[in-house]
């Protein structure tokens, strides 16, 4: 069966002259990864899963309603030939178009309260407690595909570069894809990640676990903007949805209000207050999650 993770790539536009930033950039459009699974979460499961390649383990996860992560396992699932659960944090008979999706791909969906979602996090074996039937073959995959082995799948994205800017900026959700990147450019370059909820300060020992796990040195040559969250995880305030309207129409570029619209406000927002230099290269990871745009209707 086709199992495109070998052959990952997405092209780099330049936004030259651009007013409403401020600045030319750079953005590696990793939204163009694959035509349905909007985003770099086949860089995170990339590694994990072509580890499994000749084997058909059961693959579970889990994640919000509207989650990318869960999105893309289902696709990887019907791709490789794994089946896939979901467990995810809501109500009994919550919908969404996202677990449609997921479900339409043959992923059991199965959901959790938010205590014991919290204990999913937590405890690295809570997940078998919630499956009818626990197989020692079943894999688990982390929230948001945050496995150690992710990072080399997302460090690639580095070597597609036409060069090496002085600044890459990316949403953080995990720390995984920011972890990713500073395993890519090796110490070089400024990385600047964008918190997309409160109390973040937190994901600078996810990003230290993550690198030590996955082999890599301690990379310190990036900072962490924990206050551009705007309200929190999946708040859209009105003037965050306008901007991702006024930048998508400006640049036909489409972004949401969860992710790649809180990457780009900051964007702006760190170009207005001078905190580039003049001569800086900057390059944002648009890092897809389109599909979950599909829960904010204005």
């Amino acid at each position: 069966m086709s199992f495109p993770f070998s052959s990952l790539s997405s092209p780099c536009q330049h936004l030259e002259s651009a007013p409403f930033l401020g600045r030319d950039i750079w953005v590696k459009r990793d939204d163009l990864l694959h035509p349905e699974v909007s985003g770099n979460k086949f860089r995170k499961l990339k590694y994990p899963l072509l580890m499994l390649q000749g084997q058909r383990p059961r693959l579970v996860t889990m994640g919000g309603p509207w989650s990318n992560h869960l999105h893309a396992l289902a696709h990887a699932g019907a791709l490789g030939g794994w089946p896939t659960t979901g467990l995810v944090r809501g109500a009994a008979g919550l919908a969404s178009a996202t677990l449609d999706d997921c479900r339409r791909l043959g992923m059991q969906t199965q959901f959790v309260s938010r205590e014991d979602y919290r204990q999913l996090r937590e405890d690295p074996q809570a997940w078998r407690r919630h499956l009818a039937v626990d197989h020692d073959s079943d894999v688990w995959l982390p929230e948001g595909g945050s496995a150690p082995a992710a990072l080399r799948g997302v460090a690639e994205l580095v070597d597609e570069l036409p060069f090496i800017p002085e600044v890459i900026m990316a949403a953080c959700g995990t720390g995984a894809t920011l972890a990713g990147i500073l395993a890519g450019l090796q110490g070089r370059s400024r990385v600047v990640g964008i918190a997309v909820f409160k109390n973040a300060a937190y994901l600078h020992q996810e990003i230290v676990r993550l690198l030590q796990e996955a082999g890599y040195p301690a990379y310190q040559n990036y900072e962490l903007i924990t206050d551009a969250h705007h309200g929190g995880y999946g708040k859209a305030p009105p003037e965050l949805r306008q901007f991702c309207r006024d930048f998508s129409q400006e640049f036909d570029m489409p972004i949401e209000p969860v992710y790649t619209g809180k990457l780009f406000h900051a964007l702006r927002e760190m170009q207005q207050a001078h905190a580039f230099h003049a001569d800086e290269r900057v390059l944002a990871v648009h890092t897809g999650g389109m599909q979950g745009a599909r829960g904010f209707i204005d």
